[in-house]
């Protein structure tokens, strides 16, 4: 069954009041988006999705604001912490 036959299924998002531009292939933008922000291996997340390069994969990871948020915070919080620890030479 091809991508062309699968949507034309998922069509029954207009019966339900889904969003006419979900599709798909929507599931699996969500699958990639999912398994990063649950902190999976990027490189798992790109083999499980076939994906050759993990740019192709990147382009699939739609992360949500807070995710970034919590990311940047956890990397924020390791520079602070590394820059005041004790014994720390410049």
């Amino acid at each position: 069954m091809g991508l062309h036959q699968l949507d034309s299924r998922f069509a029954a998002r207009d019966t339900v009041d889904l969003d006419p531009a979900l599709e798909f292939h929507s599931l699996r933008r969500s699958y990639v988006t999912h398994r990063i922000e649950d902190g999976h291996d990027p490189l798992f997340v790109q083999q499980q999705v076939g994906h050759d390069h993990a740019s192709t994969t990147a382009i699939y990871t739609c992360v949500s604001s807070d995710y970034r948020t919590r990311s940047l915070r956890r990397v924020l919080d390791a520079t602070i912490e590394a820059a005041l620890r004790p014994g720390r030479t410049s």
